[in-house]
């Protein structure tokens, strides 16, 4: 399948790749060492339209659609990953708020959330409940003009610095999945505490927290939808999600190659340059032909949800893919530097790093093969 860019998509990804060589790749490996959130770059991206580009310029977003979402986070994500899980999950925290909730709430959030005066997070997992959300027992219970939410969420990402966070509480104790509820909590909210940052191997310069909800008062307008939709509205935002992923990986796994080729063409061993090497040049077409391979996926799961098709499938097998890809790229391109690459002077150390998670997060790679597999096979 050739899948042909329109020329507003092609002038998104040229747009956004000159801007994350200027204003992201040199500060990445800096902002990586020292944990520094990227929240000036963030509000440039927002200025740009990046942080909302699927939402209808009626809401402030640049309606741009996944494709050219996908683009450009391929392209964030090729300079910054940390940056580019940023940018995903403040985006994947619209779609509940754009697919489900009120004219009120689309109003009040969408706009700064897609102009990047405001930025997003999603909160899913708990301790006990990661891939089964059934298993989930933070819980909203009813009050007469509020919720009181309780519990702990994990692995936040945007966590301590989201305006707006969309969260999925039990609001049924008896039922499983259908009784869980989604609502924006906002910050500063009364009994909404940011709890213990995590110290993670890659992908150092995001922010990664702790959710301690703790008699935590959200007013009755602000669940999305209608209670017991929670799960829904959940899955419906990870299938989003897992595009996002499959193209921040394919944005690491390019940046492995590129590393890749250009140490082995200037590395000399034994009288000529390393690719030279039968070795070297099978890992190399290994690399590209998957990424290739990973690019047509992720572009058509994007094309699905542009053209209002389910894609719940196709964005399964894109994150599946690209982010078991981008691992091996990152160690074919570490296994080319040879020792070199195990140091922190050259770029694929960090690439190593930032590619491992993308196979666990949105749903890990086992997860995708269980929606795959239960498309064809059925429940």
């Amino acid at each position: 399948m050739l899948f042909q860019l329109t020329s507003e998509q092609e002038m998104v990804r040229l747009m956004v790749r000159d801007f994350a060589k200027k204003e992201l790749e040199p500060f990445s490996a800096k902002r990586d060492e020292k944990e520094t959130f990227p929240a000036e770059v963030i509000k440039k991206m927002g200025g740009l339209g990046l942080m909302g580009m699927m939402i209808p310029p009626e809401y402030g977003g640049s309606g741009a659609g996944a494709v050219s979402y996908s683009l450009a986070l391929q392209e964030i994500a090729y300079a910054c990953a940390s940056t580019a899980v940023v940018m995903s999950v403040s985006n994947l925290s619209t779609e509940p708020i754009l697919h489900f909730a009120s004219e009120e709430q689309k109003q009040k959030y969408l706009v700064p959330l897609a102009t990047g005066r405001m930025l997003g997070a999603f909160a899913v997992t708990e301790p006990d409940a990661g891939s089964d959300p059934g298993s989930m027992r933070t819980r909203a219970e009813t009050r007469s003009d509020h919720y009181l939410i309780n519990g702990r969420k994990i692995f936040i990402t945007n966590g301590s610095h989201a305006d707006v966070i969309v969260v999925i509480a039990r609001t049924d104790s008896q039922a499983s999945n259908r009784g869980l509820s989604a609502f924006i909590v906002e910050k500063g909210t009364p009994g909404l505490i940011i709890g213990k940052r995590e110290e993670k191997l890659g992908l150092r310069a995001s922010d990664t927290v702790e959710l301690v909800f703790d008699d935590c008062r959200v007013p009755r307008k602000n669940l999305i939808g209608r209670e017991g939709q929670g799960f829904k509205i959940a899955m419906t935002a990870l299938d989003s999600g897992r595009i996002g992923i499959a193209s921040q990986s394919l944005g690491i796994a390019r940046a492995c190659l590129d590393e890749a080729v250009s140490y082995a063409q200037s590395r000399r061993q034994f009288g000529r340059v390393i690719g030279a090497f039968q070795a070297i040049q099978w890992m190399v077409a290994d690399m590209a032909t998957e990424i290739e391979a990973a690019y047509l996926l992720t572009l058509h799961a994007a094309d699905r949800k542009d053209l209002g098709e389910s894609f719940t499938r196709e964005a399964s097998m894109a994150k599946l893919f690209a982010s078991e890809l981008a691992n091996r790229a990152a160690y074919h391109a570490l296994q080319i530097h040879g020792g070199y690459g195990y140091t922190k002077d050259y770029k694929v150390e960090r690439l190593y790093r930032d590619a491992r998670v993308t196979t666990i997060y949105e749903g890990t790679s086992e997860i995708q093969r269980l929606v795959i597999a239960r498309d064809y096979l059925g429940k």
